[in-house]
């Protein structure tokens, strides 16, 4: 059981790309969030409609329908207060021409999507915004599009601003290939994460994060299979989530406590994820 800590009156807001990345790259830091009280706000960029589903669509329903269905399941599982959907069209993988669609997220005008993402926060009273680092976590152009977004979004806001991305050090020791970004990483053919030296702050959870985190996965059955998140291992694979963050900046996810401090200023012991 992780030490209690009330972030009643803060608001998070979390931005991504496409349905099931707030849950495989950010399930635990926005359940623990709504945990202890803050406000959550998801934003999706797209519903992911390029994407090929596992599983039968019914009768006249789309995949973009579909995943967007997902999505509000894992929204729920992950304690999310509102979900805004910004109705991009998915770009596809890095060289395709979907790229270059107008509609597309990887087409967009930055400052003009991050100025709407900027009115939302303010609205919301967001004083801290999860976004991807800058290389998009694996390099995806939507990916890297929404961090650039979300670090302008960020300074237009003034809001403490947290950049998504992945250890690929420690998943090179705890889950060699077996996280969901290796795939990800191989279809786009293009590298993944950070060393561990370029991490700021790592965040874990107990079992019932966990739990929250593997059944936020699991609700995007269109995209992943039980199979690719089993539950043994799973802890190992999947109980730290990466930030990189601004130096002397301090947001809702330092205030969560049992937050693991790794950047080369700071050091702390990290809580024990547990096994699974």
């Amino acid at each position: 059981m992780l030490s209690a800590v009330d972030l009643s009156g803060h608001t998070v807001l979390a931005l991504h790309p496409h349905p099931d990345d707030e849950a495989i790259f950010t399930g635990l830091t926005l359940r623990r969030l709504a945990d202890a009280g803050a406000r959550v706000v998801l934003v999706m960029a797209t519903s992911g409609d390029l994407g090929e589903a596992l599983v039968p669509l019914a009768a006249g329903e789309s995949v973009a329908q579909r995943r967007v269905r997902e999505l509000e399941d894992a929204a729920e599982i992950l304690g999310v207060a509102r979900l805004v959907m910004l109705n991009r069209r998915d770009s596809g993988l890095p060289g395709d021409p979907s790229n270059h669609h107008p509609l597309a997220l990887a087409a967009a005008e930055p400052l003009a999507l991050a100025s709407r993402i900027a009115e939302l926060a303010d609205a919301e009273g967001a004083g801290t915004l999860i976004v991807d680092d800058e290389l998009g976590v694996y390099g995806h152009p939507d990916h890297r599009m929404s961090g650039l977004v979300g670090s302008i979004a960020g300074e237009l806001t003034g809001a403490t601003v947290y950049r998504t991305t992945v250890d690929r050090e420690h998943l090179h020791v705890t889950a060699p290939g077996g996280h969901l970004v290796h795939g990800a990483a191989r279809a786009a053919e293009v590298d993944f994460g950070r060393v561990t030296a370029e991490i700021g702050l790592a965040v874990t959870g107990d079992e019932r994060h966990l739990a929250a985190k593997r059944a936020a996965i699991l609700a995007h059955a269109s995209q992943v299979a039980p199979v690719d998140v089993p539950e043994a291992g799973f802890a190992a694979t999947y109980g730290y989530e990466w930030f990189r963050r601004t130096a002397g900046a301090t947001g809702a996810l330092d205030l969560l406590g049992n937050a693991h401090l790794i950047g080369p200023a700071v050091r702390a012991h990290a809580l024990t994820p547990a096994a699974g």
